[in-house]
């Protein structure tokens, strides 16, 4: 089988001759350490991608079957993005930088997390009717700029793209994911988890607004990408709005104002034969996931273990085999030893034993991964899972 046959077959409770190893990629400065240790190369350590030939190459030497998370996006959000400058270097040697999406964050060098929001440029109606809107319309610029990978090599949509994505699925040796966007998560990123929650009750027609122009962006390019006989194996969205004690965002509101976006794009999604829809959303998702089962999103990702523990058993206790899975590993185990490892492959055993679930890595490798056990649990997981 090849390795899109054995996931889809995973995602379908269908027979399969070995379970898929997959990862979720790695942090930045995973890839420095692993390079200073001698492990990559400096080629590989500098051009690492989701899905791209370092990648490739990367996997196979850790012994992972390909990257979960590279999928075609048709650039569905803020486009052009901003255009990234530092607005202030510090005494420290940190950086007030203005980032893609208009925020203002401080980068260090020796961070080990993402960067903290200093401030945010959208604070109006008029900041969000100048230097948004107008970023958040559908223009076939945006599939023209758009990257398709082919066999690990970027190819413009128009340009050997669209005609790999119309060629008969079943030829591809890794499933295909379409990107679909997000519908809060940027919204999040954009106005700020403060302004956000302010925003709801102070003026809920501007914020009903705002997801409208995520959503209907994100109808428009998913419309137009199925009607040039592009075909996909799954579609995907990313939204990251939970955190360790629940979501970001009041679950009601969430099923009144976002849900309605996604049941329109599954919809449409389902029209296409694409019946597996998943959802990048970290933290502990458990309140919203009801809501996106309902409304056609069926695929949790990536499951994050966190201090709450989740897992995708108690979820496919109370709905069933209608919801799948991809991740659930707990990623912190690279840091410790063997043992560590073997637990953790004890513990998926009786999940991956229910389908329709493919472990994976619940977020990116972190730096404190050491080589060999990440090595060790791909070579454990082939031994425990295979043919």
């Amino acid at each position: 089988m090849t390795h899109r046959e054995r996931a889809l077959a995973v995602l379908r409770y269908e027979a399969y001759d070995r379970l898929p190893i997959v990862h979720f990629g790695f942090w930045e400065e995973t890839l420095v350490k692993w390079h200073q240790e001698g492990h990559l190369t400096l080629e590989e350590m500098r051009d690492w991608k989701d899905g791209n030939p370092a990648d490739q190459s990367i996997s196979a030497k850790l012994g992972f079957d390909f990257d979960w998370a590279s999928t075609y996006d048709p650039n569905c959000e803020l486009f052009p993005a901003f255009e990234e400058i530092v607005l202030e270097t510090l005494p420290d040697g940190g950086r007030k930088v203005r980032d893609k999406e208009g925020v203002v964050v401080l980068k260090k060098d020796d961070a080990i997390s993402i960067p903290t929001e200093i401030d945010h440029l959208l604070k109006t109606r008029e900041d969000w009717e100048r230097e948004y809107l107008p970023r958040l319309q559908y223009a076939d610029e945006r599939l023209k700029a758009s990257q398709v990978n082919v066999n690990a090599i970027m190819r413009p949509f128009y340009e050997g793209g669209l005609a790999y994505l119309q060629q008969p699925p079943a030829q591809r040796e890794l499933p295909v994911g379409l990107y679909c966007g997000s519908l809060i998560g940027r919204m999040r990123n954009i106005v700020g988890l403060v302004e956000l929650s302010y925003l709801a009750a102070d003026d809920p027609g501007f914020y009903a607004e705002i997801i409208d122009a995520f959503g209907h962006l994100a109808y428009t390019c998913v419309e137009r990408v199925l009607a040039s006989g592009a075909q996909f194996d799954f579609a995907h969205f990313w939204e990251d709005i939970c955190y360790r004690s629940g979501p970001l965002v009041n679950p009601k509101l969430f099923r009144e104002k976002v849900a309605p976006h996604y049941r329109r794009i599954t919809d449409l999604l389902r029209q296409h034969d694409i019946t597996i829809v998943s959802v990048d959303c970290d933290g502990k998702i458990d309140k919203l996931v009801p809501i996106w089962l309902e409304h056609g999103v069926n695929t949790m990702f990536p499951i994050e273990v966190g201090t709450w523990g989740a897992s995708i058993a108690p979820w496919r206790q109370q709905y069933g085999t209608a919801l799948l899975g991809v991740g659930g590993m707990n990623k912190t185990v690279f840091a410790h030893d063997r043992a560590a490892i073997d637990s953790e492959i004890e513990r998926l055993k009786p999940l991956i034993e229910l389908g329709g679930y493919i472990p994976c890595p619940d977020h990116r490798i972190a730096p404190d991964a050491k080589w060999d056990n990440v090595r060790y649990y791909c070579d454990r997981m082939r031994a425990v899972f295979g043919a």
